[in-house]
């Protein structure tokens, strides 16, 4: 496939004329700038590499909005959890292919591209395997297929309710695995994975895996296989950790294993400035999901230190409660904005567009979290690709370097035109090809479950 694009953002900036040549497995084999003729079919607008979302829990799509309701409970993270596991008590496998299908659908609407899908829901609602131990992670894999979007599938491991370690709570049963029927779910998953729907490995906590388990799984990992943990997200895993073994949950995890770029940290909310520079010297990702952080009110991320430091970060949805990667842009530069009182706290070098800086950076960590060559438009790279309808009244007048300072800051519906997954449209004029049987299906699931 061949397509001339009116303008696209490159690693060195935004080029006019942009021709590129797609190779049959979806990759990037030539781009050419200021191409003045060509018999490509011409693609108006502003193509973008498309941005890898680094953390889902696409189930809980069905809930989204569904707790927000004020009450003498705990108000903070630990109270969304118990409406959390009343929803997860009532889910099929059929609720879960729907209830993702639709997530992945508005992902790709939105502008990404990828999704790490950060699998913990394993077993009937007794906590007895199904008779095809895989029946949960095939549903959200065949909603990755349905939807046409990019898949890191990683089945989560989770053993215990708390550091102790103490014991599962009954509401948990579903997630439990022994840490030889974890490997063994692992290897068949893995080998059912194709180019556009790999494997890698979840970790769900230290306050839910205990650390033997975790060196023992690690230890029995092909080499440079995507791992994903939940790192000190509250304030109060960070208390328990210390009382239980006198360190920090980033510390413990950094004195007990080897770090390394194949790592995505999620949250690390409270993480300290120490223990942000061990992350960058051990090249891992921190995984930020800023609109769940502040749905939950979980904390604030130092992102502007960490970027200060070279550190590696993505974006991912986590919870569902936003599906727009320039959302959770916005919101993590706009709490630094308010803690600091001053503005444009994400840049790089003397560029200086903040917008810019926030949507390379991510698109490139996520990329890396996700295991794959995506992050930016170059030869070599996935064919996956956001076009933005520059054409749209909110961008008019607006010089090139300016587009994604608009497109991020001061956002408006449609913008995300046409999107591609590995050379393959997936969404043209706005609208996912699948939207309307997704949604019915979803529609159905969630009215039985919320009923």
């Amino acid at each position: 496939m061949e397509l001339l694009f009116e303008r696209a953002l490159l690693p060195d900036g935004i080029a006019r004329r942009v021709a590129v040549r797609i190779a049959d497995d979806g990759t990037l084999r030539t781009i050419a700038t200021d191409v003045q003729s060509s018999a490509a079919l011409v693609v108006r607008g502003l193509a973008v590499s498309g941005m890898p979302n680094l953390h889902s829990h696409a189930f809980q799509r069905g809930m989204a909005g569904a707790a927000e309701v004020s009450a003498a409970a705990d108000n903070s993270f630990w109270g969304w959890r118990e409406t959390m596991y009343r929803f997860v008590e009532r889910l099929r496998p059929e609720d879960v292919a729907a209830i993702a299908a639709m997530a992945y659908v508005e992902m790709l609407e939105a502008g990404y591209t990828a999704v790490a899908e950060f699998h913990y829901l394993h077993h009937q609602p007794d906590g007895s395997p199904y008779p095809d131990r895989t029946a949960m992670a095939v549903a959200v894999r065949a909603a990755a297929q349905q939807a046409g979007i990019r898949q890191l599938l990683l089945p989560c491991l989770y053993q215990v309710s708390g550091f102790g370690p103490r014991p599962l709570l009954e509401r948990q049963r579903r997630f439990a695995l022994a840490t030889d029927q974890f490997l063994r779910l692992f290897a068949q998953l893995r080998a059912q994975s194709t180019p556009l729907h790999t494997i890698g490995v979840a970790l769900h906590s230290l306050r839910a895996v205990p650390m033997a388990s975790l060196r023992d799984t690690v230890a029995s990992l092909p080499a440079n296989l995507p791992v994903h943990i939940h790192i000190c997200e509250q304030q109060r895993e960070v208390d328990e950790c210390l009382k239980f073994v006198g360190r920090r949950p980033i510390e413990y995890l950094l004195d007990s294993v080897a770090l390394s770029p194949r790592w995505c940290l999620v949250h690390a909310t409270h993480a300290q400035p120490s223990e942000l520079n061990a992350v960058v010297q051990a090249g891992a990702v921190i995984g930020l999901c800023p609109t769940t952080e502040a749905n939950l009110g979980d904390g604030r991320f130092a992102l502007d230190d960490f970027v200060d430091l070279s550190g590696r970060f993505g974006i991912g949805s986590d919870s569902q409660v936003s599906i727009d990667p320039c959302e959770e842009l916005r919101t993590a530069e706009y709490a630094l904005r308010l803690h600091k009182q001053r503005r444009g706290l994400v840049s790089v070098g003397s560029q200086g567009h903040c917008g810019t800086a926030l949507y390379t950076l991510a698109s490139a960590g996520g990329a890396q979290a996700l295991g794959i060559q995506a992050g930016e438009l170059s030869v070599g790279k996935l064919a996956d690709i956001v076009v933005l309808d520059t054409g749209r009244p909110q961008f008019a007048g607006l010089p090139d370097e300016a587009l994604m300072d608009a497109h991020v800051f001061a956002p408006r519906p449609g913008a995300v035109r046409d999107v591609m997954v590995a050379g393959q449209w997936v969404v043209r004029d706005g609208r996912h090809v699948q939207r309307e049987p997704v949604s019915r299906a979803y529609q159905r699931s969630v009215q039985a479950l919320l009923r």
